[in-house]
């Protein structure tokens, strides 16, 4: 079920314009910001939330690094190992280390509950697109000016209430409204009007428009192309002979348009958990106990955020070498038992055991399980 956002419409007497006005907001470092809020002598350090550096030997990634930490080239995704050795550089260099903090995903969920409770109180349609991020279409501000006061007021709102920072985009669409949110982070707020749109694009890097991931930027960089406006230069037929179907939607999108609406969503799509060895194995032991682990943690999920019953089970592996497989099976009926997810989950890990799914014994690196079809 989704609610449809609104539109303002204007008339002219014999026609009329539809203004949208998307406003997007993204909370600053979210998952180190509440680390600081909470910690007052974290403060004014670098502070990276994630998995345990172990000195250099840990594995996993970095889920959010604050700015300073991003000013030693640690990121969202960053190796673990790579954060730590990038602390360790700069704590010979002079410069304070990395303060290495656990994720507490159950914390960073209550207080994104309370920020969307906000943002809800300020816009009648809002699409959440992560525990960080969210939509709101402020069309029904009649113009830019006024959706500018609105925006600030939410920020600060939050600000008040939360002891955090939001940077807040609004442009005449979904697209736009995102790529401003991150221009003048951390805390900005950018407005970007529909005859501005292109201009705005014009000078980014590739990268920053949605479906250019790393590997398409540097395919696109091999050919000289590294800017959107390097990108216009080649026709619709160019981009979809270069990226399929991608690049056709991709041809609009690198001028700035963008139809897709802002719909709230009532329930999530699926819940999961998982789980970074220390160390790859293959070890059949090992493997059924974070099984186990991962079983009860997803159920405990499941019943905490209200609902009743999953149907569909999928289980997925990442090997050593950093392949990612995924299984699932569908039941028959809807349900919540513990002892059933435990069997489903262990019929979609066996063949990984043996030569069905892994011919050539690859050690496994990491293990998820996750429900879907909720009720």
């Amino acid at each position: 079920m989704s609610i449809v956002s609104h539109v303002a419409i204007f008339s002219t007497g014999q026609d009329c314009k539809v203004m949208r006005i998307i406003a997007h907001l993204d909370m600053d470092a979210f998952f180190a910001a509440i680390e600081e809020r909470d910690t007052p002598a974290f403060r004014g350090m670098p502070l990276v939330v994630g998995a345990a550096p172990q000195g250099g030997n840990g594995r996993g990634v970095a889920s959010t690094a604050n700015y300073l930490a991003r000013a030693y080239g640690i990121y969202s995704a960053t190796p673990i190992s790579t954060a730590w050795r990038l602390s360790e550089a700069a704590r010979l260099a002079g410069k304070p280390p990395v303060i290495f903090v656990s994720v507490d995903m159950h914390k960073y969920a209550r207080v994104s509950e309370g920020v969307m409770q906000i943002v809800r109180r300020f816009l009648p349609i809002v699409e959440q697109a992560s525990i960080d991020e969210s939509y709101g279409d402020v069309s029904f501000t009649e113009s830019y000016e006024a959706a500018e006061s609105l925006c600030l007021r939410l920020k600060n709102a939050i600000h008040a209430e939360e002891g955090l920072t939001a940077s807040v985009g609004s442009g005449p669409n979904k697209l736009i409204a995102k790529i401003a949110a991150g221009w003048r982070k951390p805390d900005g707020l950018t407005v970007v009007r529909e005859e501005e749109a292109e201009m705005f694009l014009a000078p980014l890097s590739v990268r920053v428009i949605p479906g250019i991931g790393p590997k398409t930027e540097s395919m696109l960089h091999a050919k000289r192309i590294k800017t959107v406006t390097d990108l216009r230069v080649l026709t619709v037929h160019q981009l979809e002979a270069l990226l399929g179907k991608r690049g056709v939607d991709l041809y609009e999108k690198i001028r700035g348009r963008d139809d897709s609406l802002v719909e709230e969503y009532s329930e999530p799509k699926s819940i999961g958990e998982q789980e970074t060895f220390e160390s790859d194995t293959l070890d059949s032991q090992r493997l059924v106990t974070l099984l186990d682990a991962l079983v009860h943690g997803v159920i405990e999920r499941l019943h905490h955020e209200g609902f009743h019953s999953f149907r569909t089970v999928v289980l997925t592996v990442r090997f050593a070498d950093f392949k990612t497989t995924s299984r699932a099976h569908t039941l028959a009926a809807p349900t919540d038992n513990v002892a059933m997810l435990q069997r489903e989950g262990l019929k979609l890990l066996l063949p990984f055991l043996d030569r069905r799914e892994n011919p050539h014994r690859k050690l496994i690196r990491l293990l998820g399980l996750r429900v879907e079809k909720l009720g």
